[in-house]
């Protein structure tokens, strides 16, 4: 299974965290299919699975939440208040969500072949964002202006449970 990206949206649509894992190139010494880690920072591109590499980040993010947030609002409105959204798959690739009580909104896309990750998204939530995120006193409450999460722990564990967990 390789996973494309993460991003974490807080309760006011504003993308506090994204994170790109793009899959590493075949070579004749890469004998690990296992994704190389790329910091959203330094990546101004998309992976290949949008198709296009002109978008940057900032538009995909904003992309991801209108998606996530439309086809949210359709569960809810056909299903009841009851269903929940869970994911979808294009031919392409896989969005996964998963929504806190307080709507902070967790979203990883991975491959088609990929089983449900929601699981994956609520242990994230639990073991790395509320013990490395929620619980620092240095971290903002809130994230105005895109601040967005900056914890390095934060980002080493989940590197670490992208790579040794969901691989």
């Amino acid at each position: 299974m390789v996973v494309f990206s993460f991003y974490i949206f807080d309760r006011h649509a504003e993308c506090i965290y994204k994170r790109q894992w793009l899959p590493r190139p075949v070579s004749i010494t890469a004998k690990s299919s296992r994704p190389v880690s790329e910091p959203s920072g330094l990546s101004n591109g998309s992976p290949a699975v949008f198709g296009q590499s002109a978008r940057t980040t900032d538009d995909d993010a904003k992309l991801i939440f209108g998606t996530v947030f439309s086809l949210r609002n359709m569960v809810r409105k056909l299903g009841g208040e009851d269903d929940s959204f869970v994911s979808y798959h294009t031919s392409q690739y896989k969005l996964h969500y998963f929504e806190t009580p307080t709507n902070i909104k967790f979203v990883m896309l991975t491959d088609t072949k990929s089983p449900s990750m929601r699981i994956a998204l609520q242990q994230i939530y639990i073991n790395l964002y509320v013990e490395y995120v929620v619980k620092n006193p240095l971290s903002p409450v809130e994230h105005p202006g895109g601040l967005g999460v900056n914890n390095e722990l934060f980002e080493q564990s989940l590197e670490q449970f992208v790579t040794r967990v969901l691989s």
